[in-house]
């Protein structure tokens, strides 16, 4: 990939996809995930063209080919253990309008930027398709959860505000994507219209059970056969479970007579708290942020036991992952988590933020003699969901709003 100054000219046959998201982070997971896959897809078509406002320190304009180009954006960067940063004002969307004039613009955070969106485009000459990617269940995730800590009735009036919002955001949007049929359900009790699924997709030749480490597995195991090892690539936040986790190994040594090994592989603000578990606990381990693939994939083959604890989960990327990679899964009781656990019959469900669930399920299937089964169970399921698969259901999508357009 070279920088460069502009783009090929469009083919009067391209589709062009104008694509901004403030998800969007060089250390974040699923989100990232699936735009790379996202660009990955398209670099090579002659029929679509992805353009991605991509949050950066500076401005510039890197040419990939013909049918990809990344706009790199200088955009505010939040404060904290994040590498997150922040696209807000509609006259910098409007200028890439007029740029590639596109005939969709796919929107993939809820907050301010489907507004900003809407407005950027007020009296352009060239009428775009709006359509949004559902990527974070927010009312629930984050209002709801986070009021609740002050108040449960001041969380749940939250919670209903946040819904009253998104369907002001999204008012004149022509479509929502969603990836998990639980959390399209929820949507439209709360008056979400135009939704659409689209399920996303892991490379299954990638993360595969035959990429298992042997000199990894018995560093893991310390001389110890039957010790689990669980792995947890997941941002390091409550909601993914983390002081769930920490709370629940001490008895989880107890209970299963040899302390499993567990490996946090991730970044975020309970980074602190994992750190300490390290220097306490000597099968709890750090790794930090895994940024190739292949090493992730190996991670993944050579444990034993996939946690998705988190209730807010709209697709879990890193959940088929970790089923594609043959892992028993244990998952929270509500969302995409459950959807896949019970769907596959891989593993166990457990209420979130429940430690006392969270270790009987762990010890009753490391006791089940299952094993075996549970993960062939998970690889199977896995398989019937692809990136290729996804992105062509998505084309069909786009043909079919622009089709409306005419």
């Amino acid at each position: 990939m070279t920088p460069a100054p502009s783009c090929a000219k469009k083919s009067e046959l391209m589709i062009t996809i104008l694509d901004c998201n403030n998800f969007w982070s060089p250390s974040g997971g699923g989100v990232r995930r699936y735009h790379l896959e996202r660009m990955a897809f398209f670099k090579g078509r002659d029929d679509f063209r992805i353009i991605f406002l991509m949050q950066d320190s500076s401005t510039f304009t890197e040419v990939v080919s013909a049918s990809l180009v990344i706009e790199h954006v200088k955009a505010f960067k939040i404060p904290g253990e994040w590498d997150y940063r922040f696209i807000w004002q509609p006259w910098t969307i409007r200028r890439y309008l007029k740029k590639y004039q596109p005939d969709i613009v796919e929107v993939g955070s809820p907050y301010w930027l489907p507004i900003a969106v809407r407005w950027a485009t007020l009296g352009l000459s060239k009428k775009c398709a709006l359509v949004g990617f559902w990527h974070a269940d927010f009312p629930v995730t984050y209002v709801r959860r986070g009021f609740s800590h002050i108040h449960p009735l001041l969380g749940k009036l939250a919670e209903g505000l946040a819904w009253c919002y998104a369907r002001w955001a999204y008012s004149g949007y022509r479509s929502i994507q969603v990836s998990s049929c639980e959390i399209m359900a929820r949507m439209m009790k709360r008056g979400l219209v135009r939704l659409h699924w689209i399920p996303l997709g892991v490379d299954v030749d990638l993360f595969h059970p035959s990429k298992r480490d042997q000199v990894l597995i018995q560093d893991l195991k310390a001389g110890e056969p039957g010790r689990l090892t669980i792995f947890f690539p997941h941002r390091l936040t409550e909601e993914k479970g983390v002081p769930t986790l920490l709370e629940a190994y001490p008895e989880l040594c107890s209970r299963l007579g040899c302390e499993p090994a567990v490996v946090f592989a991730s970044v975020g603000p309970y980074k602190p708290e994992v750190l300490e578990a390290a220097k306490h606990w000597p099968h709890i381990r750090y790794i930090g942020f895994v940024k190739g693939s292949e090493e992730m994939a190996k991670w993944y083959a050579s444990t034993e036991l996939g946690l998705a604890l988190s209730a807010w989960e709209t697709f879990g990327l890193s959940i088929l992952e970790s089923m594609a990679s043959g892992q028993v899964l244990i998952g929270a009781n509500e969302g995409a988590a459950k959807e896949h656990v019970e769907t596959s019959k891989c593993g166990a469900v457990v209420p979130p933020g429940n430690a006392k669930a969270l270790v009987e399920a762990i010890v009753q299937i490391a006791s089940s003699g299952m094993a075996v089964e549970l993960s062939a169970r998970a690889r199977a399921y896995a398989e019937s969901f692809t990136w290729s698969a996804c992105f062509e259901r998505q084309i069909k999508h786009y043909k079919n709003i622009l089709g409306e357009n005419k």
